[in-house]
């Protein structure tokens, strides 16, 4: 028997079972995300009526806890000066803003200490959370809600842990380096708690890509989208990420991932755990999942919510190299995440976290290698003639009709948040894009996370920094008009 024939008579009898794991796995997955398209819809049309009726009221400074703002910053010179006056001009009545430089090589430091006009003076450092040593402090004295701390470079969690153990309040909010908030961010971030101080121990707000946007001042000037096919792309992942998937959990009370980009927590609560896992590239999602682990296994009633009004602007990858960085790091520290505290897999001690919530992260894990197989699959059926041309085309109709529904269950979400793009035409273009992404763009990304998936296994830790050109670049683009691009 030659290896054709051998292989051949092993495909077909392996191929039934393989089809019933992929058949089930979009059951599941596909279930799933309509479920929470549907949930999400109904939450964000009664939040948007209820803010209708009565609008959000600035907040009291004689109940509203003080947030210490944390930033963890490695070679981040291109962004850090918008980010930082971005977050000092927030309009939270009480907040401080701590910036802990990593050990960077580029001139962030440098460029931190002229725009704000530091010095360099000795304050006391108390390590309540193990870190590295920290080196020297920066502060100006007409801007005490400002300080800068640097240390030789030990990773995000470690800073993030710096940042905790400077913290002077109650709450903390961590913050990328390469981001900016909207002035009213961290008011609404805070919404949660000030009306359940008790139960609610972090919370996290939306994510939106400012490429294409004018950045003035550390703001968002003008909504724009993206010029570039991979930005615009990119949209269209974080709106279905955001505005179904996490809204859609928060309703659950299974939100199993916050992201480190823009989320708030209760500092006693994470000091109990230790503070940010250090031997992780995902060290937001391992806190989330932790915190969740910690307070039921403890009996404490709690609650870890979403909302979708705090906008959080970031600046997107612009290269195939640094997204795949990106999206191979998120999904290693997802697994590695889920391998930590596995033990919460079907325990009912947990809750529905244990029970919904974590079980559907372990299908989101494998979901990148099964739907991988399953491209294998019907490629080698349609070769061996097990598929017709007619069930092969059928198959990938709905295939990319289920994408698309979804995409544009997103978008329309975005326009009941009212923090839609302003013109019709971008409107028509992020629905063309919906299409688009479903020809190349996602098989790749299901390589890169395959891909990420793997390393996890190898136990790779090293981490794959992404880089990017900066809002003060967009700025002076911006400046120069260029006709728009057709879609």
């Amino acid at each position: 028997m030659g290896f054709l024939e051998w292989f051949e008579g092993w495909f077909m009898w392996a191929l039934p079972w393989c089809n019933v794991v992929i058949l089930v796995y979009y059951v599941i997955i596909n279930g799933t995300y309509f479920s929470l398209l549907f949930t999400s819809s109904l939450a964000t049309e009664q939040h948007r009526r209820a803010n209708w009726a009565d609008p959000v009221s600035p907040v009291d400074p004689t109940t509203a806890p003080p947030v210490s703002v944390v930033v963890p910053a490695f070679n981040e010179a291109s962004n850090i000066v918008e980010s930082i006056t971005s977050l000092l001009n927030l309009s939270y009545v009480s907040h401080e803003v701590i910036v802990i430089d990593d050990g960077s090589t580029d001139d962030t430091l440098q460029r931190l200490i002229d725009a704000f006009e530091l010095v360099e003076v000795d304050l006391i450092y108390r390590a309540h959370i193990p870190t590295q040593p920290v080196k020297r402090f920066f502060v100006n004295p007409d801007m005490p809600e400002l300080t800068v701390v640097t240390k030789d470079n030990s990773g995000k969690a470690d800073s993030l842990n710096v940042g905790i153990n400077l913290s002077r309040s109650p709450y903390f909010c961590s913050v990328d380096a390469d981001s900016l908030l909207e002035r009213n961010a961290l008011s609404r971030l805070m919404s949660p708690i000030l009306a359940d101080p008790e139960q609610v121990v972090a919370t996290g707000g939306i994510i939106r890509i400012a490429n294409g946007c004018t950045v003035r001042n550390g703001q968002v000037d003008k909504v724009r989208l993206p010029k570039d096919f991979l930005s615009r792309l990119q949209v269209l992942e974080y709106l279905r990420c955001f505005l179904f998937g996490r809204t859609g959990w928060s309703v659950l009370g299974s939100v199993m991932i916050l992201s480190g980009t823009f989320s708030l927590f209760h500092k006693r609560s994470v000091m109990e755990l230790g503070g940010y896992m250090v031997n992780t590239v995902s060290e937001d999602m391992e806190l989330v999942v932790h915190l969740h682990r910690h307070m039921r296994a403890r009996r404490r009633p709690y609650r870890i919510t979403f909302v979708a009004d705090p906008v959080c602007w970031t600046e997107a990858p612009t290269t195939l190299k640094q997204l795949g960085r990106q999206r191979r790091r998120w999904h290693q520290g997802m697994a590695e995440t889920l391998w930590e505290q596995r033990g919460m897999l079907f325990n009912p001690r947990y809750g529905i976290v244990g029970l919904l919530g974590f079980p559907f992260q372990l299908v989101e894990l494998f979901a990148p290698v099964i739907e991988l197989l399953g491209y294998i699959l019907v490629i080698l059926s349609t070769l061996f003639g097990v598929l017709s041309p007619e069930f092969l085309m059928l198959y990938l109709i709905l295939s990319l009709l289920m994408g698309i529904f979804l995409s544009v269950g997103s978008i329309l979400l975005e326009e009941l948040t009212e923090r839609g793009y302003p013109r019709w035409r971008e409107l028509w273009i992020l629905l063309l894009y919906a299409v688009l992404e479903n020809f190349g763009y996602r098989q790749m990304a299901v390589i890169w996370r395959v891909r990420g998936f793997i390393n996890a296994l190898g136990r790779r830790k090293s981490w794959e920094v992404v880089k990017k050109s900066g809002f003060a670049r967009q700025q002076e683009q911006e400046a120069v008009p260029v006709p728009e691009a057709t879609p």
